[in-house]
């Protein structure tokens, strides 16, 4: 499809857009109210001193008396800079407003969209890359900045100034007027052709900044930094960010140039104007007097017309390029209205309801016939879990182990609705928890993944993230029964320890020790534990699992367990395998079975230790 035909396709979303723009500001009504009005007077003020002027000329300076009028000269001449010093505080009020709004609802409409992604399912960021979506947040957003601080001012403005011009120029002289605004129309379409071209450009600009932050946020991250030395690739991270910089470079120098020609042919006819006025000027002199009528237009008029067309230039550029910056700013502002169209997969139901405190059989779960189904990279769904069934007693500690990419973790994730399931039920406290609100859900289950996440933070702002009002002695308590409260204490600076990025100034299982102590200021009645000590030693294995023995005590506890030898004493176990529940039992009956438990023990226990590894 041509550039052509794909805007004339796009054209009739261009009022639906500009009216959910204009919505934006629907709660600045007011100070938008009192702009225009500061705008209104600065513009008719702007046209005041070239009219002055004629006076000065005809009346002051060249008075039919033949000798300049002082009194006269003073007045108009006060008048004249009595109207530029009003003006310039109108500007100054001006700006102040216009920069207050702008920012304002540039700042809402941040925070809108982070608001409306903090709502998105898991699957969303799993399959967006979190570079792509830091640049919806910041370059996005802040490449329309100056359209919203100056689109009122500058269209009102110069559009008010423009007409104010254009009825001086005409009450001046309208034979000299057909010649100023004879090339007019194809200036606007002109004007028209450049914005399709520099809108088109903007949205591939915007692409670019978005893989450059994507490139940014992976390879400057510590994991992505550990990784690019470990394999010694930062040459390769450096030729991929250098290409995508080289084509952001070439994409932002086209935007930056498209259009100059355009505005280098106004400011030419524009600026010759005057030149023609002269000579046209002349001419209509030599024809009366050469007739031996009075003179049809005076110098006063001359000077006047000239001063009024000059101050017409610049105003008309001004307005040719907000209609630019609209036309470019309508790409950043359909991307992001494309996010904040966007439909989060799993909301409360209109009947959804809180579950009450002190509700019988909290810590109960259960699926009934579950079956979930991922998408897969190609966008075809594919079974991970089909038809499981299982109930979980309040207290009861489960363990969901198998194969990896069996569908254990995926069990974990329907409970507190991160995924929802494709059909059957997940139930919680005897309800299907479609029909409960996700806050109150999620409010009485904790999770403790192998993948640990701590905030660039000291250690007592983290553990306050489960409980922002979390006194120290609650803190030291929850750190006491995660084991970790010695070794927090052996630290300099203690609980103010700063953890630094992802919490790698900590060992793996101070980490995990850490999580265990911020779930359990949480005081969930559920606790899922997603192969918490998987990727520990085995000295840290030993002390993350007795503090994991302490978390699940008098709690309902979901472990998903790749180390068997860490679920043996679960009251129940759950072997899940190809997306199905394949056997269950406790360890001893499991084992006696011979089924595939036992052949994923035998292996286990065959295999030596990571102790013996090391």
């Amino acid at each position: 499809m041509t550039l052509q035909k794909k805007l004339n396709a796009e054209a009739p979303k261009i009022p639906h857009l500009l009216a959910r723009i204009a919505e934006l500001f629907r709660p600045h009504r007011g100070a938008l109210v009192l702009t225009v009005v500061l705008v209104l007077a600065a513009a008719a003020l702007s046209v005041a001193p070239p009219l002055l002027t004629q006076r000065i000329f005809d009346q002051g300076l060249f008075p039919p008396t033949g000798r300049p009028d002082v009194p006269t000269l003073v007045q108009l001449v006060g008048l004249m800079v009595g109207a530029y010093v009003l003006s310039a505080l109108l500007g100054v009020w001006q700006t102040y407003l216009t920069s207050t709004v702008g920012n304002e609802v540039m700042g809402a409409l941040r925070v809108r969209l982070f608001t409306h992604l903090q709502s998105m399912e898991l699957s969303f960021f799993t399959r967006t890359k979190t570079g792509v979506i830091q640049s919806r947040l910041q370059n996005d957003v802040g490449g329309v900045a100056g359209v919203l601080s100056n689109t009122v001012s500058g269209v009102v403005g110069n559009v008010v100034t423009v007409i104010a011009a254009f009825v001086a120029m005409v009450a001046l002289n309208w034979q000299l007027t057909l010649i100023a605004v004879v090339l007019m129309p194809f200036l606007v379409v002109a004007q028209r052709r450049v914005g399709q071209v520099r809108a088109r450009i903007a949205t591939k600009t915007q692409e670019s900044l978005s893989d450059m932050t994507a490139i940014t946020q992976e390879s400057l991250s510590v994991s992505g930094i550990l990784l690019s030395k470990s394999f010694n690739r930062q040459p390769d991270e450096i030729g991929r960010y250098s290409k995508e910089n080289r084509n952001l470079v070439r994409l932002q120098i086209r935007q930056a140039m498209s259009g100059q020609y355009f505005f280098a042919l106004v400011t030419i006819f524009m600026s010759s104007i005057p030149a023609i006025v002269y000579l046209v000027a002349g001419w209509l002199l030599t024809g009366s007097v050469g007739a031996g009528a009075p003179a049809a237009i005076t110098a006063g008029t001359i000077v006047a017309f000239t001063n009024v067309q000059a101050r017409l230039l610049f105003p008309l550029i001004a307005l040719m390029r907000v209609a630019l910056d609209l036309q470019t700013s309508g790409a950043l502002f359909a991307r992001i209205f494309e996010y904040l169209d966007l439909k989060p997969a799993i909301t409360d139901a209109p009947d959804a309801a809180p579950l009450p405190d002190g509700a019988p059989r909290l810590g109960e779960v259960a699926f009934d016939g579950v079956t979930f189904r991922y998408p897969d990279a190609r966008g075809e769904e594919r079974a991970t879990l089909e038809d499981v069934s299982f109930a979980i007693e309040p207290g009861q500690y489960v363990a969901f182990v198998g194969p990896s990419g069996a569908g254990k973790t995926t069990v974990s994730y329907l409970i507190p609705r991160f995924y929802e399931a494709t059909s059957g039920s997940v139930r919680f406290a005897g309800r299907d928890v479609r029909d409960i609100e996700r806050e109150s859900l999620v409010s009485h289950i904790g999770v403790v993944s192998q993948e640990t996440y701590l905030f660039h933070a000291s250690i007592a702002e983290n553990l306050r993230y489960a409980k922002p009002d979390a006194t120290l002695e609650e803190l030291e308590a929850a750190c006491r029964a995660a084991n970790i409260h010695a070794t927090i204490q052996s630290f300099p600076d203690g609980y103010d320890t700063v953890v630094g990025e992802r919490g790698y100034r900590l060992s793996g299982g101070e980490k995990q020790r850490i999580a265990i102590a911020r779930v359990l200021l949480k005081d969930p009645e559920v606790l899922i534990l997603d192969e918490a000590t998987s990727a520990l030693d085995t000295v840290s294995e030993r002390l993350v699992q007795r503090a994991l023995d302490a978390a699940a005590h008098g709690r309902t506890t979901i472990a998903i367990a790749h180390r068997l030898s860490t679920v043996v004493g679960a009251d129940v176990i759950y072997v899940v395998d190809g997306g199905r529940i394949a056997e269950r039992g406790t360890h001893a009956d499991l084992l006696a079975a011979g089924g595939t438990y036992a052949g994923l023990y035998a292996e286990q226990a065959a295999a030596p230790s990571p102790a013996r590894q090391a």
